[in-house]
C-alpha cells in the first residue's frame, strides 16, 4: 500500500466529516471553487453523475417521460402565485436585479426549483383532455442560497433532474407520484447498491405547496439519514393558482392534477458515505465509470504491457483501463483503491509464464488467481456478485442500526448512544413531532409504506398511535 495516499485520509471512526471531505478531494471528485458554497465537479465525479443520469433517464423513458428544458430565470410575480410554495423557498432564493447596468423592472430569481415555470408553460399548452397527460422532465442545475455547504450533499448550485407532470384525474397523479418514488428506490438499490426506506413525509416535512410528499431514505455509515429522492403530489393547488384547466369529454372545464419528483448530485455523496472505507471510495460495478483497472507488474519487461493491452481488448464488454503510468505498482494499487475501481487485474512476467492473472476485489480485498483462459468468464461472474454483495452489506448495516423505541426515555437514550434509524409510533400531532426534535434531536424521516405496530401509543404523548414513523438525525 502506498502510504502517502492513505495517510492523508482521516480515519472514518475518528472524524467522519473529515473522512468524507478527504475522499472527495483525494479521489478527485470535486475541487472547491472561488465562489463560496459552489463546487467544481471534476471529471472523475462528473463521470459518476453521467452514469447516474444515463441509467435514470433510461428508466424514466420506459415509463413515458419526455425531456424538455425551461429557462433558469423566474419573474417574481410568477413565483408569488402559489403562497405556500414561495414561503417555503423564500430564504434560499437568489435574485437578479440588474441586466447589464440597468435595473430590471421586475426582479427575477434563479430557479431554486421549476414548479412555477412548468405551471405557466402548462397553462399555455393544455386545453383539452386530449392534451393529457403531460409527463415532462428536465436535467438542469438549480441555485439555493445555503448557509452551510458540503460537496455533493449541500451546495449553492447543484445538478439534478426535476420531473413535472399534469394529469386529468387525482388518481392518475397519485399513481404517477408513487410510480416515480418506487422507480427511484429500485434504481438506488439495483444500480447504486443502497437500500432504501420508502414512505410518506409528515405534513411538517412535506414540500411547500404539495398535498403529499413521498421520500426514499438511506442510512449512511455514520448512522445519519440521507433523503435521497422525493416525489410530490400537488393535487390541483398549483393548477388553481395558475389557472391550468382542460375541457373534459363532457365539455366541462376541469383543473389538472400535478406531480413533481427529483434526484440530485447528492446521490454521489450517498455512495461515498454508504460504501466508502478508510482506503477511499468504493464504487458499485454497475455505477463505476471504470470497472476494471489492469495493472502491469514490471511493465518494462518485454511482453508485459502488450499482454495488459491484450487483456483490456479481451475485456471489451466492460469499462476497462490499463494503468501504464510510470508509478510503482504499490502506488497504482493505492490509487485504484482510492478511486473506488471495483476490481483490479494484476499481470506480470510470472503470471504470463503461468498463464494466469490475479484479480483483486475493491469491496472486500479478496485476491483470486484465475487462468487467462477463464478471465472473461470470471469477470462476468464477479461484477454482478460484487454489486449484489455490496447491497447486502449495506442492508445488513442499516438493519443492525435500526432500533425501536416505546417511549421518550428510550428514544432519547437511543438518540444519544446509538446512531441510526429509530422506529417509533406517533399520534399524528405535529406538536409531538416538534417535541421529539427538540428533546431527542431526531426529525421524522418518513411514515413507511411497510407499516408495523410496535405499540398502540404515541412515543411522545402516550395517546393512541396512528402510524409508525422512522426517525433519525439527518444530513
Amino acid at each position: 500500500m502506498a502510504n502517502n495516499f492513505v495517510e492523508s485520509i482521516t480515519n472514518m471512526e475518528d472524524d467522519f466529516a473529515q473522512w468524507y471531505t478527504d475522499i472527495v478531494k483525494k479521489a478527485e471528485l470535486v475541487e472547491y471553487s472561488g465562489i463560496k458554497g459552489c463546487m467544481v465537479i471534476r471529471p472523475a465525479g462528473y463521470a459518476i453523475w453521467e452514469n447516474i443520469q444515463k441509467e435514470l433517464d433510461r428508466r424514466f423513458k420506459e415509463t413515458g417521460v419526455e425531456n424538455c428544458y425551461l429557462p433558469m430565470f423566474i419573474p417574481e410575480s410568477l413565483l408569488n402565485k402559489e403562497k405556500d410554495h414561495v414561503e417555503g423557498f423564500a430564504p434560499e432564493v437568489a435574485w437578479v436585479t440588474h441586466g447589464g447596468n440597468e435595473p430590471l423592472q421586475e426582479r427575477m430569481c434563479i430557479r431554486p426549483t421549476s414548479e412555477t415555470l412548468f405551471c405557466d408553460f402548462y397553462s399555455h399548452i393544455i386545453q383539452s383532455y386530449r392534451d393529457l397527460p403531460k409527463v415532462y422532465n428536465q436535467w438542469c442545475s438549480v441555485v439555493r442560497w445555503e448557509k452551510t455547504t458540503r460537496p455533493f450533499l449541500r451546495s449553492m448550485e447543484f445538478l439534478w433532474q426535476e420531473g413535472h407532470t399534469a394529469h386529468a384525474t387525482a388518481e392518475e397523479a397519485e399513481e404517477r407520484t408513487i410510480q416515480m418514488l418506487n422507480l427511484y428506490a429500485d434504481f438506488c438499490e439495483e444500480f447504486l447498491a443502497i437500500p432504501m426506506v420508502r414512505g410518506r413525509k409528515t405534513d411538517k416535512e412535506k414540500f411547500a405547496g404539495a398535498e403529499a410528499t413521498y421520500t426514499i431514505e438511506a442510512l449512511m455509515h455514520d448512522g445519519k439519514a440521507l433523503q435521497s429522492g422525493t416525489s410530490h403530489n400537488f393535487g390541483d393547488g398549483f393548477a388553481k393558482a395558475f389557472d391550468i384547466r382542460y375541457t373534459d369529454k363532457a365539455n366541462k372545464l376541469q383543473y389538472v392534477h400535478q406531480t413533481s419528483w427529483g434526484m440530485t448530485t447528492r446521490l454521489i455523496g450517498a455512495v461515498i458515505m454508504v460504501h466508502g472505507d478508510n482506503n477511499g471510495l468504493v464504487l458499485p460495478p454497475y455505477l463505476a465509470p471504470v470497472q476494471i483497472a489492469i495493472i502491469p507488474i514490471q511493465q518494462k519487461k518485454e511482453g508485459v504491457l502488450a499482454k495488459a493491452y491484450e487483456l483490456r481488448d479481451r475485456l471489451g464488454a466492460f469499462r476497462v483501463k490499463v494503468d501504464d503510468s510510470d508509478k510503482s505498482p504499490g502506488f497504482k494499487f493505492a490509487e485504484q483503491e482510492m478511486r473506488g475501481i471495483p476490481m483490479r487485474v494484476e499481470i506480470g512476467p510470472k503470471d504470463i509464464e503461468n498463464n494466469q492473472a490475479v484479480i483483486v476485489r475493491r469491496d472486500n480485498g479478496e485476491k483470486i488467481t484465475v487462468s487467462l483462459d477463464e478471465l472473461e468468464t470470471k469477470v462476468a461472474e464477479l461484477i454482478p456478485t460484487i454489486q449484489r454483495e455490496m447491497l447486502e452489506r449495506a442492508r445488513a448495516h442499516r438493519d443492525a442500526h435500526t432500533y425501536e423505541a416505546a417511549d421518550m426515555a428510550q428514544m432519547k437514550e437511543i438518540a444519544d448512544t446509538k446512531p441510526g434509524f429509530v422506529k417509533a409510533m406517533w399520534c399524528g400531532d405535529s406538536a409531538c413531532e416538534e417535541q421529539i426534535k427538540e428533546e431527542a434531536g431526531l426529525s421524522s424521516r418518513c411514515m413507511p409504506f411497510a407499516q408495523e405496530t410496535i405499540s398502540d401509543t404515541c412515543v411522545c404523548c402516550g395517546k393512541k398511535a396512528k402510524t409508525l414513523v422512522y426517525w433519525g438525525k439527518a444530513y
